[in-house]
């Protein structure tokens, strides 16, 4: 598996909690939960349901709306309400598609939580990733508290910006191919995901 691959499994494993006064607390909570899903006997005899069942976690793992309007950047404010709305789906659809799978092909790596940083409604959870061949690889989850809960809005990895990198991408269609292009190739970027 490529480090970039072993990463984003890593990534989808993350997820929030309800209310809670301690995101990290709230992530080895999640990672432990994904965990055993994957590892479930039952859930192993059916890739559909135990789709269904981390599907269901991954859509708790990020504020999708924030995400969405960060990944878009300066794209995001002429959009109207509709096409925010639709946006942000369609982002949500590809991370849940895109990450599903690959949560699936974990393979006991090791995550060790390095610190916790708090600034009042934000925070910033530092971990490291061990492989089995001891190859080690940082991971950063970076957090905002809305209503008393914990959600993630970006994860760092290696130093890169899951977001920025997004936005990158995002901004090369727009150039291009418009905003409309965006959105179709979204579309069909999820569509074949779905069958895979």
């Amino acid at each position: 598996m490529s480090k970039r691959i072993m990463l984003l499994v890593i990534v989808t494993l993350f997820s929030v909690s309800q209310a809670s006064a301690a995101p990290l607390d709230d992530v080895k909570k999640t990672v432990d939960e994904v965990v055993r899903i994957v590892a479930d006997k039952e859930l192993k005899k059916s890739v559909q349901k135990r789709r269904q069942v981390l599907k269901k976690t991954i859509g708790t793992i990020f504020d999708y709306n924030e995400m969405a309007k960060r990944s878009l950047g300066k794209h995001w404010n002429p959009l109207t309400t509709d096409e925010k709305a639709q946006f942000a789906g369609l982002f949500a659809a590809l991370l849940e598609n895109s990450y599903a799978g690959k949560i699936e092909s974990y393979n006991n790596e090791k995550i060790v939580y390095v610190k916790e940083l708090l600034d009042g409604d934000h925070a910033e959870i530092k971990s490291r990733v061990v492989t089995s061949k001891r190859d080690e690889f940082t991971l950063d989850y970076r957090m905002t508290r809305q209503n008393g809960k914990w959600m993630a809005y970006d994860v760092v990895i290696e130093g890169v910006s899951l977001i920025a990198n997004y936005r990158t991408q995002f901004s090369k269609i727009i150039k291009t191919n418009g905003y409309a292009g965006l959105v179709k190739k979204l579309e069909t970027k999820n569509d074949e995901l779905k069958t895979l």
